[in-house]
């Protein structure tokens, strides 16, 4: 991976990246979630990655020259661990009844659904 300055308030390193392959290019895509305009275009999963990460670090160094404010990296960001979703009442209301009948909290019984 390329060494980026490390003189940055943030890191590029820190910042979530994620590599697929695009059929309409033909190629692998390099993508980082705090930054959902860039991305970077290689023949190998490592360059598309190498590219993104030196792309964010090029990014982050203009943004500090201009005195703008990098987003922070979803790494370092604290989350509180509740969510606030709107669901249709007849769902709310489904999902009330299934709790219920597991004997569960709907939280719980939600918490559990999404994986966790």
């Amino acid at each position: 991976m390329a060494k980026i300055a490390s003189s940055l308030p943030y890191n590029p390193e820190k910042y979530t990246y994620r590599v697929r392959w695009s059929e309409e290019d033909q190629e692998h895509v390099g993508l980082v979630a705090e930054f959902p305009s860039l991305s970077w275009l290689a023949k190998s999963q490592g360059e598309a990655l190498d590219g993104i990460t030196k792309l964010v670090g090029e990014v982050l160094e203009d943004m500090v020259a201009s005195k703008e404010t990098p987003p922070a990296p979803l790494s370092l960001q604290d989350f509180s661990g509740k969510i606030l979703v709107r669901v249709p009442p007849e769902q709310h209301r489904e999902l009330a009844m299934e709790a219920a009948e597991q004997g569960v909290s709907m939280n719980r019984l939600i918490s559990k659904k999404l994986g966790g």
